[in-house]
């Protein structure tokens, strides 16, 4: 065989094992080793390759940015400062119809720049919020579709995993990736409110509720005791980062003190919430690492099958537009959301697209938004919505099936598609802070 049909077959085997319930980069890492071993017919040549792909991986400076974020977003979780930012929001919508839901969309904004997890967002806002929604006659499938459509936000508002994986991919600055999610992030969040306020106003049944108005007003101090921490932690993180006062690492290890520090003036963290912390950073870094050294070889193998390059011609003999490639894989994204996870989208994707979009001198950094946004519709998509699993696990309600988590989501994958497109035909909304 070629190393073309050999490329092809390996990506083909790639997503086969992936959906058959492989291990992510068991996958990618094996299928690489043996497809570079049957190209070369060289054993030695694809040890030493995986060797280089664990030390390049393994010795990326930028790489810290990963467990510090990590630690820090852990921390904020367990101190609280999600629930609390969720009260300020409440307090401030109460008198809106479907107000709760756009408490919970902005809440989950604020969290997500802490934070940078959906799953964290999904489960914390499952337990906070979808129980007083119910309680005042929402919706049910409105409830969870709130709160899966918001927790993907934490995967585009940095400090982001997504982001930094997709940096490692494309050999971009984190810190750049960062600044790049800011304004694609508020975006999205302003989307959202913006959807959830049509929906009360022409769609009322599906949104359901009732406006309550006898929650009384928090003092200003307690406005500032709830949100101040939250606020500070951000600005010292992003500042830090626009400014270029600290670098992405320097922010992180900034930004894990800081809400260390905020834990323990508020005494909302015990030693084991903490030591629970330390441990989860070390599994998720960990994983993570695995992740990032298998997409290293993944990589390896495909320009030596010379697929990038393949793909490149294919496009350009058929003289594609700008949209019609971008409408390709805006639709390869989507398929696979269906089938896999963001990571796994990001690091079977890229490899193969980055190529042509160095040839079309588009910027890696607004790619990187576009491939994030379009990778994270699938955590609301059936059949493998990660972030509607969650909060289906969550929430344990017998009365709230799987099928009412992905249809509440549903209109809030519409919405991220919308901003999608936007965000393609506009670049400059990706790089106005860089």
């Amino acid at each position: 065989m070629t190393p073309i049909e050999i490329g092809l077959i390996s990506v083909v085997a790639i997503v086969f094992l992936i959906y058959s319930g492989v291990y992510i980069p068991v996958a990618l890492g094996m299928v690489s080793f043996v497809s570079i071993w049957l190209m070369r017919d060289n054993f030695t040549l694809a040890l030493n390759l995986l060797k280089v792909a664990v030390g390049d991986s393994a010795m990326e400076y930028s790489f810290a940015t990963i467990p510090l974020f990590t630690f820090m977003g852990l921390i904020v979780s367990k101190a609280g400062l999600g629930r609390d930012i969720y009260e300020v929001m409440t307090m401030r919508f109460r008198k809106v119809k479907g107000g709760i839901g756009m408490a919970t969309v902005g809440a989950n904004a604020v969290f997500a720049a802490v934070t940078g997890s959906s799953i964290a967002s999904a489960s914390v806002f499952t337990k906070v919020s979808v129980p007083q929604m119910i309680a005042q006659d929402y919706n049910p499938r409105f409830a969870v579709g709130v709160v899966a459509g918001s927790s993907v936000l934490g995967m585009i508002i940095p400090p982001s995993a997504m982001l930094i994986i997709y940096s490692f991919v494309a050999e971009q600055s984190v810190g750049s990736m960062f600044l790049a999610g800011v304004i694609p992030g508020i975006m999205l969040a302003v989307a959202y409110v913006a959807a959830i306020w049509f929906m009360g106003r022409y769609t009322p049944n599906f949104v359901g509720g009732r406006v309550v108005d006898d929650t009384e007003w928090m003092t200003p101090a307690e406005i500032a005791s709830k949100t101040l921490p939250t606020l500070g932690l951000i600005t010292v993180v992003l500042g830090g980062i626009y400014t270029g006062w600290l670098s992405a690492v320097e922010a992180g290890a900034t930004g894990a003190l800081v809400a260390l520090v905020i834990a323990l003036v508020r005494r909302s963290m015990s030693v084991k919430a903490f030591w629970d912390a330390l441990l989860e950073t070390g599994h998720i870094t960990a994983a993570i690492l695995f992740l990032i050294t298998a997409a290293s070889i993944y990589s390896r193998m495909l320009g030596m099958a010379g697929l990038p390059n393949q793909l490149q011609d294919l496009l350009a003999g058929n003289s594609a537009s700008f949209w019609m490639i971008m409408l390709l894989y805006v639709l390869l994204m989507l398929f696979l959301g269906t089938l896999l996870d963001t990571a796994s989208i990001i690091l079977i994707v890229v490899p193969l697209f980055l190529p042509l979009v160095e040839a079309m001198d588009m910027s890696l950094i607004w790619f990187g938004i576009i491939t994030v946004v379009g990778a994270e519709i699938g955590l609301l998509t059936p059949p493998l919505g990660i972030s509607c699993f969650v909060i289906k696990s969550t929430i344990n309600d017998d009365r709230i099936s799987l099928k009412d988590v992905f249809m509440g989501a549903l209109p809030f994958a519409f919405v991220m598609l919308i901003v999608l497109f936007i965000l393609i035909e506009f670049p400059i909304l990706s790089l106005a802070l860089l």
